[in-house]
């Protein structure tokens, strides 16, 4: 019942993910608001839209970082850059984008293969308080080390630190790196197309999601990618048992980077 209303009266769909994650969660937000069962959570949470937030919060797993896997920003380098390199202009889905730290690299590597002023990148995510925190740009400075370590291990070319000022306890990125980012909210649940891509990344998202909303979710990346174009999912994710299997090749298994063909 839980699950019902959340998406009858605000339209978040959680009904198809995975069982025993979301089950978990779910207690986690009863105990946290101090009830004792599911029922009276469900109570809460049709009356008080801040419980909504709250468990929504619980619900969407947020965890990324600059490059995350350093060796797909390298294998992105040396096998996708060549082929973006013969489009007159690239669009970019990034489905999931979180706070926007994996956008924001993408901006980077664009930069420096001499891409990004023919890029717009439409960085998407159900959740409107990630996506604030993405527009801003603003990172805890205590990360840059770690963010810089993946930079050099995914093949930046430059120095990390040029592309942030410091400032106080954080860092604000660069602001000519926003400047074709597209950030909007979008559902990969609920919500449909919305343009046709050169390069999708919808990378740890169908993680969370069971069998049937994993298959959905790949028919509408499918349909948004162009011919040609190439996915990216997260590592341990893959297109094989799904029913788009055989409309990919492979440009990298390991780092789970495909190109449609068909």
């Amino acid at each position: 019942m839980l699950l019902v209303a959340m998406f009858k009266l605000y339209g978040y769909d959680f009904r198809n993910y995975a069982y025993a994650s979301i089950r978990r969660r779910i207690w986690h937000r009863v105990h946290a608001e101090r009830l004792t069962t599911i029922t009276s959570l469900t109570d809460r949470v049709i009356h008080d839209r801040g419980c909504m937030e709250r468990l929504l919060s619980d619900l969407t797993i947020h965890v990324t970082e600059m490059f995350r896997d350093p060796e797909v920003f390298k294998s992105f380098r040396k096998n996708v850059v060549p082929l973006l390199k013969t489009y007159p202009f690239i669009r970019i889905w990034h489905a999931g984008c979180s706070t926007g730290e994996e956008v924001y690299s993408m901006a980077i590597l664009l930069h420096e293969e001499g891409l990004y002023d023919r890029t717009r990148i439409y960085a998407t995510d159900m959740s409107s308080t990630v996506l604030d925190v993405a527009r801003q740009g603003v990172f805890p400075i205590e990360r840059m080390q770690q963010y810089t370590r993946n930079y050099q291990d995914g093949g930046g070319k430059e120095s990390f630190s040029d592309y942030y000022t410091p400032k106080y306890e954080s860092v604000i990125f660069q602001s000519f790196l926003k400047k074709n980012i597209v950030f909007a909210q979008h559902n990969l649940v609920t919500d449909g197309s919305f343009n046709e891509f050169h390069v999708i990344l919808c990378r740890n998202v169908m993680i969370y999601f069971n069998k049937d909303l994993q298959n959905h979710v790949h028919g509408l990346l499918y349909d948004s990618l162009s011919m040609f174009g190439v996915l990216l999912l997260g590592t341990k994710e893959s297109i094989n048992f799904t029913r788009h299997a055989d409309q990919f090749d492979e440009l990298d298994l390991i780092n789970r980077i495909y190109r449609k063909v068909k």
